[in-house]
């Protein structure tokens, strides 16, 4: 208060020329206004400018649109461009010019974005290279700030190379060409890698002008595929098929080469037209065949193991790259048709026999079973004609059973050698697959190397005791077991079988016999070659009727047994068909 004595206005200072406008001061105060009007200019809020950079650091963009102040913007707003510096010029939004601390409040972003549009699609058309920042990983991708808009960049598009970490990318700074806009979504696709497929083009076509059949380059292992492996030659691809890798058989090409490495390759063939190289490996190396031990010869043992196994064989590998064939009829003596999988798998160690050894073409063919004796040499002496055997049941057919006796001997049971007494219409009825079955050796056939088996001559022929039982006259009971349209299967004692035609399945009431009837039935044939007997039951009541009404009474006498007199000796006094009886009903 003590300096405010001392103030006091200026003595010669003219208040009406100020107040006018017409003092030396009011002049200056109006060139000052001009100045201002022209130095700071005229901006409005909601509006898109230029603006000068004036400073940056690690937080901050200093930002002069020559207004009364200057705009501070967020140092992340220009990411996208790590290149930017003091001097460059920028669009800003004007979002307020004076904020309550009397601030200019500018941003970079909303400047982007509101013509981003625009320029996304003048980019397209014109095929732009426009520069973006990657903000972060997403299915498929990565999401790339163009303009201040998200934009999608496809993992296939980040390079011409496979690309195994994305991460490396997320929050750098790269160039793009928009790919493609859809307008609707106001979605946007770049593309990085377009950028540099044009330059690789032209190093294309001069490697490719310059490549011959039989050169050798240096590559580096770029991708591994289940059927190979690409190449980089330096700009171009090429692909060694995984049959190319090496000699011997490979599984996976992971085995042989690993990602990134360099290795010398071979060019097998090329097509320039579809830039196609196809290159080789195993052919810096000589063939394994060449090394092949001169003195192996037919007949010689080999040792190898299984590397690739098929139904009709195996591939045995006896040296890196030698392999040989082991086909399934070389693996058993036995004459079943069987796949390889029965014998080996793949790994198996083997043993074989060169059987065939072409070196010309490389080929060779192995047996196994030749180490082994063959079981049908001497087979006359070891399956001679009438001796019994214990075979296993391997298949069936129509007309018999094939049986093995042992691994390479096989032998028919025809189905009519199955059993004296029963009719079988299919050797199912009788065996099943796999069981044991009692045999007996019929014939031996070598060339064909197969035997004649028979089961039922393992017991006397029960016909030749029938002969004596069921004679033509005789009357035994039966039961009807089968009723067709020509006729009826009777079941007779013994497990024997005959036929009656309808006519004589008339009753004596005049009805027909049914199934499962029990009636007395008399043979009128018997052939124990065919093993066919021919009954009639009608005959039991006709012929007795018949010669009662043309003979004379007489004088009575015990009622006819209904057995036949010629076969009044039953099967109970005869000790041969005693026997046959009882091992029949044993059977049963």
């Amino acid at each position: 208060m003590e300096n405010l004595k001392n103030i006091a206005p200026l003595s010669d200072f003219d208040w009406d020329a100020f107040e006018n406008g017409t003092t030396e001061s009011g002049a200056n105060s109006t060139a000052d206004e001009q100045k201002y009007d022209t130095t700071l200019g005229r901006v409005q809020e909601n509006e898109v400018v230029e603006g000068k950079v004036v400073a940056i650091n690690k937080r901050e963009v200093t930002v002069s649109i020559q207004s009364k102040s200057d705009g501070i913007i967020a140092a992340s707003e220009f990411r996208y461009n790590p290149e930017l510096k003091v001097g460059d010029t920028v669009e800003v939004y004007v979002e307020n010019q004076e904020d309550k601390k009397g601030q200019l409040v500018l941003s970079h972003k909303k400047a982007r974005a509101a013509k981003s549009w625009e320029r996304v699609n003048a980019a397209l058309e014109n095929k732009e290279i426009v520069k973006g920042f990657i903000k972060c990983r997403t299915k498929g991708g990565m999401i790339v700030d163009v303009f201040g808009i998200e934009a999608f960049l496809p993992g296939s598009q980040i390079d011409v190379k496979p690309i195994r970490d994305y991460d490396v990318f997320v929050e750098k700074t790269m160039e793009f060409q928009i790919v493609k806009i859809n307008q609707e979504y106001r979605n946007i696709v770049v593309s990085h890698k377009a950028l540099i497929e044009a330059e690789l083009e032209a190093q294309k076509q001069e490697i490719m002008s310059k490549l011959q059949k039989g050169q050798v380059l240096e590559g580096t292992v770029k991708n591994i595929t289940s059927y190979g492996v690409f190449i980089d030659l330096g700009g171009v691809d090429g692909l060694i098929h995984i049959t190319d890798l090496s000699w011997s058989r490979v599984n996976d090409p992971h085995e042989i080469v690993e990602l990134d490495q360099k290795l010398n390759v071979v060019i097998l063939d090329f097509d320039e037209e579809k830039k196609r190289i196809a290159l080789g490996l195993k052919q810096l190396q000589p063939h394994p065949w060449e090394a092949l031990d001169a003195d192996l010869k037919v007949g010689d043992k080999v040792q190898g193991k299984v590397v690739v196994l098929t139904d009709y064989g195996a591939f045995v590998e006896i040296a890196p790259g030698v392999e040989g064939l082991i086909h399934v009829s070389e693996m058993s003596w036995s004459q079943h048709l069987r796949s390889a999988q029965d014998f080996l798998k793949v790994g198996d160690d083997v043993e074989a026999v060169i059987l065939t050894l072409d070196r010309e073409d490389r080929k060779m063919s192995l047996g196994m079973k030749q180490l082994k004796d063959d079981p049908w040499k001497e087979i006359e002496a070891r399956y001679p004609i009438g001796s019994k055997h214990t075979a296993k049941v391997r298949n069936f057919t129509n007309f018999g059973v094939f049986v093995e006796l042992e691994e390479g001997v096989d032998g028919l049971v025809h189905i009519s050698d199955l059993s004296w007494t029963r009719k079988i219409k299919h050797p199912s009825e009788f065996t099943k697959v796999g069981e044991p079955l009692e045999v007996i050796v019929l014939e031996i056939d070598i060339d064909n190397r197969r035997l004649s088996l028979g089961h039922k001559q393992l017991e006397e022929n029960p016909w030749d005791q029938f002969e004596n039982v069921f004679t033509e006259g005789s009357v035994h009971e039966g039961t009807i077991t089968e009723l067709m349209d020509k006729g009826a299967v009777v079941q007779l004692e013994y497990g024997v079988e005959g036929f009656a035609t309808p006519k004589h399945l008339v009753k004596e009431d005049g009805s027909k016999a049914q199934l499962e009837e029990k009636l007395p039935f008399k043979v009128l044939e018997f052939n124990k070659d065919s093993k066919r007997i021919i009954l009639s039951h009608s005959r039991t009541y006709e012929e007795p009727a018949r010669a009662a009404r043309t003979r004379k009474p007489a004088p009575k006498k015990d009622a006819p047994a209904v057995q036949n007199q010629t076969a009044a000796q039953s099967l109970g006094d005869n000790d041969a068909l005693a026997e046959l009886k009882a091992q029949m009903e044993k059977g049963e």
